[in-house]
């Protein structure tokens, strides 16, 4: 059974996959190759990103805030985050949501069943949208503190 412990440090997505009640296949809601990070505090505090790799990139001649409405969506509809408090709960995960980009989110928990094994971190769980129950899960794989390529610094 998963522990706290097991959980800390910083976690690379390798996938997010979506079946359904209601019919056979799987669809990928940031594409078969997504991008994100998962970070567990000591003391509490997780914060969860999830991107399309192949999101375009906005004019850098534009203030974010004058670009065209379809636009801002657009590049929203990329990405997701969420964070807040956690805890461990006999062998799920509890995420108690603080801030999140989507607003329906903050005031929530988000309950993920969690396997561990070595340093893969399978999260699932379930929501209902009209009717149909959807099954996520999330593979995650644990980055250690000497995997410097996925460490960018500015001006090296």
């Amino acid at each position: 059974m998963i522990e706290k412990q097991d959980l800390l440090g910083t976690w690379e997505l390798e996938s997010w996959t979506i079946g359904y009640s209601d019919r056979d296949d799987f669809t990928y809601p940031y594409g078969e190759d997504p991008q994100g990070l998962l970070l567990y505090s000591e003391d509490g505090w997780m914060s969860a990103s999830v991107s399309r790799r192949d999101r375009p990139r906005l004019p850098e001649d534009v203030s974010f805030r004058k670009l065209p409405d379809e636009m801002k969506a657009a590049a929203f509809s990329a990405y997701f985050h969420y964070a807040g408090r956690y805890r461990v709960v006999e062998g799920d995960v509890v995420h108690y949501v603080s801030q999140s980009l989507n607003p329906n989110f903050p005031g929530t928990e988000q309950l993920r069943h969690a396997e561990l094994d070595g340093q893969t971190l399978v999260l699932s769980g379930k929501d209902q949208v009209g009717g149909v129950v959807r099954f996520h899960s999330l593979v995650w794989h644990k980055i250690s503190a000497a995997d410097d390529e996925h460490l960018v610094i500015e001006g090296e």
